[in-house]
Parts: structure tokens; C-alpha cells; sequence
């Protein structure tokens, strides 16, 4: 039987892969795996500072002024304060301080080295003072951001296709040890831009190479130091039970009491917003002196640190998870009520990134529910964790890894409810979020 001819390309049709096959190709993924090293450089340089300025705000600072302890009042006018210097960033300097995390995570392509000073004080500021966000979103703008400015001093007239693309790279270098995997790193900027198809290989061989690199930097630092190297990681987890029928519907009311959840925080974080864009520099001041009284509320209350209250929390979730059993529920409640606040009046004026204070307050969700039969502690933590970050996020995929690759090995037991209580919180969610409106009149459809 005769070969049959091969079959022409449609007319109109492009080779997706064609970019791959090019010489330029090559010399961008040099260019990705070189321009990883000083990117995730900065990125580790920026977390240390950050934890830096955290130490001197809450303990060398109140000690410098005779208090023996930090006083439980503390964040109040401390947040208030930094307040007064993010909404003067935001207010007066080029890029506005960056992304507005009420928006949630989205792409926007790399800043303009113009707007990076900006970007970066205004989250500093953010973080150091104990505002309720991470440090994610900062490092991705951070890291694109350099890696752009970087090649277009490397190879002058970089085509705008090759600079998004090397933009990416950098973003990905830039967070490639942060959520404790550069491949879940690479998942979360992935569904973040929406890449699928063919685009996804072609942006996603130089990010990972990227983040391939970057973590190896951070943990070269992070060893050369003495620093560590600010990953996303537990200690003690409690082993977990083979899923049951009870968890399995536990994973269903995780799921739904988690999108609604998100939604609201959601919408009350841009309802804020709305009206801090009115008067920026006083709105955040006020703000953030709520996020403050908001910590001093729950340690007057419950006799615990209100700094629970404040920070992103990813450093908390360790001890919350080894030490559930010391939290009432009573405790666990107050908790949610206050994180959740503070997490939602951080999104509206401050600056950083909204994935880690998703991840405790679903955390503590869940141990809360861990109290009732039926459903272990390790068990909710994974569930509340997956599901009120795809609430936030919108990002399924992500979430999951999220919630199954910080607990080791005993991710691999909860995967199951995780994958349940995810897609139904990202159902719900959806469900729960204004349909779009089409404004482009009848004669568009």
C-alpha cells in the first residue's frame, strides 16, 4: 500500500511550535538560565529584607523604647504609620505601587523599570509593618520586571514577543522557592496568565529553567547565609487517616463554606478599595490602623499573640497544624473572624500578594471544623487550605498542589478530599460571581 502524501498546512494556519525550532529560541533559554541567577538573587535579598524589617518593627523597636515586650496595642499605630508611607507611594510614585492584590493574582505582564522603586517600597513597607498579605505578587513584578530591564541591556531591540517571554522567565526565577516547589511556582504563573495550548510549552521550558536556576540560588544563599531560604514548608505533620465516606461529605461543606467565604472577603476588599482610590493616603493610614486594632482585639480576647493576626501567615501554618489541639474552638473562631478582616482591609489599600493569608485562613478553617466527628485534623487543614485559595484565586490546579505537596507524604493520603473540596468551592465561586456582561450590543454576537 503506497505512503499517503502528506497533508498540506491549512491556509492560515501557523506552525505553534515554530519559535521552539529557531536559533533565537536557544539563545533565549541562555539568556533565561543566565538571567536567572542575579533575579532570584534580588527575590532572596528582597525576603530577607523583609524579614528584617519585620524584627526591627515588632522586637528591636519597642525594645529601643523601653518596653520589655512588644505591647499588644503596638500594631495599631505601627500599621497606621506604615499606612501613611504606602498610600504616599501608591499616591505619588510611577506604577501605583504595583498590583492592587483585591484583584486577585492576574498577569499583567512585566513593569516598567520606572515603576519598580515604587512597587518595591510600597511592598516593603506592606510587609515589614505586618499587613496581611505575602510577599508573592511583589517578587513577580520584581522579577519580570529586571529580567526585562536586564535583557534589553543585553541584546538591545529585544522583539516584544522575546521580552514577555523573558519577562516570564524572570517572574518564575523570582518565586521558584517561595511555595516550596519551582514546579509549583510554575503552575501558579501558568494558570495565573491563562497559558494553554501550544503557548504553554514555548513560555513554560525558559520559566522552568528559570526556576530551575533561582532555586538553586536561593538554597546556595539560604545556606551561605544562615538565612534559610523562605520556602514554603511544614515541620511536624500529624499522619493522616485513609479518606472516609464522613470526610469525603466534610469535603463538600469545606468546599462551599470556603467559596462563600472567599466571595465575601473578596467583594468587601473591593468595595474598600473603591473608596481608599478616593483618598488614598488618609483611607490607608485609617486602614491600616484597623488592621492593627483588629490584632489587638483578638490577643486582649484570647490571651494569644496578635501577631497571628498580622504577617501573610505562611510561617504560622507549621505551628498551627502540630499545636490544633491548643486552640479552643472559641479561639479558632475569633481567629477566622479577625484574619479574615485584617486579610480583606490588607487587600484593599496595601500591597503584596494575596496567596498565603488564603492558605491560613483556610487552615484554621478547617482545624475548626476538626473539632466535630468525622474529620481529622490533618485532613481539614488540607481541605480548608485547597479550597479557600481557589475561592481567592480561581486558580484549581494550583490550589491543589498547594494543599497536597506541603504535607509530604501524607499529601498523597488527603489528595482525594482536596481534589473534592476544590472543585467544589471553584463551582461554587464561579457560580457565585456576577456573570460578565457583554457591553458590545447585539450586532457583536
Amino acid at each position: 500500500m503506497p505512503p499517503e502524501p502528506p497533508v498540506p498546512p491549512s491556509p492560515g494556519r501557523e506552525d505553534p511550535y515554530a519559535p521552539v525550532r529557531t536559533r533565537g529560541y536557544a539563545g533565549l533559554l541562555v539568556m533565561a538560565a543566565l538571567l536567572g541567577v542575579p533575579v532570584s538573587a534580588i527575590a532572596f535579598g528582597f525576603l530577607a529584607l523583609v524579614a528584617e524589617l519585620q524584627s526591627l518593627t515588632y522586637t528591636e523597636l519597642p525594645k529601643a523604647l523601653g518596653f520589655e515586650g512588644t505591647p499588644s496595642w503596638w500594631p495599631l499605630p505601627l500599621l497606621g504609620a506604615a499606612g501613611l508611607l504606602v498610600g504616599t507611594a501608591v499616591r505619588r510614585l510611577p506604577g501605583g505601587g504595583g498590583h492592587r492584590p483585591a484583584e486577585g493574582l492576574v498577569s499583567t505582564g512585566a513593569p516598567a523599570p520606572a515603576d519598580l522603586p515604587g512597587i518595591v517600597l510600597a511592598a516593603l513597607v506592606s510587609l515589614g509593618a505586618g499587613a496581611v498579605l505575602g510577599p508573592e505578587a511583589p517578587l513577580i513584578a520584581l522579577g519580570g520586571g529586571v529580567a526585562v530591564w536586564a535583557a534589553n541591556r543585553l541584546r538591545p531591540g529585544l522583539a516584544p514577543d522575546a521580552r514577555a517571554l523573558v519577562g516570564a522567565s524572570g517572574s518564575f526565577a523570582a518565586v521558584s522557592a517561595l511555595l516550596g516547589s519551582p514546579l509549583l511556582g510554575a503552575f501558579l504563573l501558568m494558570e495565573a496568565a491563562g497559558l494553554a495550548g501550544p503557548m504553554l510549552g514555548v513560555v513554560l521550558v525558559p520559566g522552568l529553567l528559570s526556576a530551575g536556576v533561582g532555586a538553586l540560588i536561593f538554597t546556595g544563599l539560604g545556606s551561605w547565609t544562615g538565612l534559610g531560604t523562605y520556602s514554603l514548608k511544614l515541620g511536624e505533620v500529624p499522619r493522616a487517616a485513609d479518606p472516609d465516606v464522613a470526610e469525603f461529605g466534610w469535603a463538600l461543606v469545606l468546599g462551599v463554606a470556603a467559596a462563600f467565604a472567599g466571595v465575601g472577603v473578596r467583594r468587601l476588599a473591593l468595595a474598600l478599595q473603591k473608596r481608599v482610590e478616593r483618598r488614598t493616603v488618609a483611607a490607608t493610614a485609617v486602614l491600616g490602623s484597623a488592621v492593627g486594632a483588629l490584632a489587638l482585639v483578638y490577643a486582649e480576647t484570647s490571651g494569644r499573640d496578635g501577631s497571628e493576626v498580622l504577617y501573610s501567615g505562611e510561617h504560622e501554618l507549621g505551628g498551627l497544624l502540630s499545636g490544633s489541639a491548643a486552640y479552643s474552638v472559641g479561639t479558632l473562631l475569633l481567629l477566622i473572624v479577625c484574619k479574615s478582616l485584617a486579610y480583606c482591609t490588607s487587600l484593599s489599600c496595601f500591597r503584596g500578594g494575596p496567596v498565603f493569608p488564603a492558605m491560613f485562613v483556610g487552615a484554621v478553617g478547617g482545624i475548626a471544623l476538626s473539632h466535630l466527628p468525622g474529620l481529622h485534623p490533618t485532613a481539614g487543614f488540607a481541605m480548608g487550605v485547597g479550597a479557600m485559595c481557589v475561592a481567592m484565586l480561581r486558580l484549581p490546579m494550583t490550589s491543589v498542589l498547594l494543599a497536597t505537596l506541603l504535607l509530604g507524604k501524607e499529601g498523597l493520603t488527603v489528595m482525594p478530599l482536596v481534589i473534592v473540596s476544590v472543585v467544589v468551592a471553584y463551582v461554587v465561586t464561579l457560580r457565585l460571581a456576577p456573570v460578565p456582561v457583554d457591553r458590545r450590543g447585539p450586532e457583536a454576537v
